[in-house]
């Protein structure tokens, strides 16, 4: 079954999520990021979490898409 276009959008949004995760989560691990002020690493934190639970509703929504159409 084919998505909605407002379902597409949300299939979408979370793969771009998903790559500035993991984006941030390499940087976070990084000598650079080691080097940054302690509030700037906290906020970075707090920036990661954020987009963790995003990609948590993302994912639930995209679920129900495909429940609600019998499975994509």
């Amino acid at each position: 079954m084919e998505l909605l276009p407002h379902q597409q959008r949300v299939v979408d949004e979370k793969a771009a999520l998903d790559e500035k995760l993991e984006k941030l989560a390499a940087f976070m691990k990084s000598d650079a990021f080691g080097q940054l002020d302690f509030v700037e690493q906290d906020l970075m934190h707090d920036q990661a979490d954020c987009m963790i639970e995003l990609r948590y509703v993302l994912k639930q929504r995209i679920a129900l898409f495909k429940e609600q159409s019998g499975g994509l």
